[in-house]
């Protein structure tokens, strides 16, 4: 069974591609969320997490495969598992939209 996972792809003021996913990201769908991250082709990402209300390591390897080019916004739930993760070691992670990004 697929867990509910949305992705909203935007983008920041300054043309920055912006994806929100609201949900869960896991074993079940972290295949969507690994294609919206391939289709980025190496460009700079902002991924909005605030909405994510659970986050596996199959969504954990998601991400990692594409730290060097996103930039993660995440919620006091999620940022203790970036970070003991390794993952914040990677890339930056912020507490909510930059006011020059929202």
């Amino acid at each position: 069974m697929t867990t509910p996972l949305t992705l909203t792809p935007g983008h920041c003021p300054d043309g920055t591609a912006l994806l929100t996913a609201t949900g869960e990201v896991d074993m079940s769908n972290c295949a969507a969320l690994a294609a919206a991250l391939d289709g980025t082709a190496g460009r700079p990402l902002v991924l909005d997490l605030t909405a994510v209300e659970y986050l596996d390591s199959a969504g954990l390897s998601v991400l990692f495969a594409h730290a060097d080019h996103v930039t993660l916004v995440a919620t006091a739930l999620l940022t203790p598992v970036l970070t003991i993760s390794g993952l914040a070691d990677l890339t930056t992670v912020h507490d909510s939209l930059l006011p020059d990004r929202a």
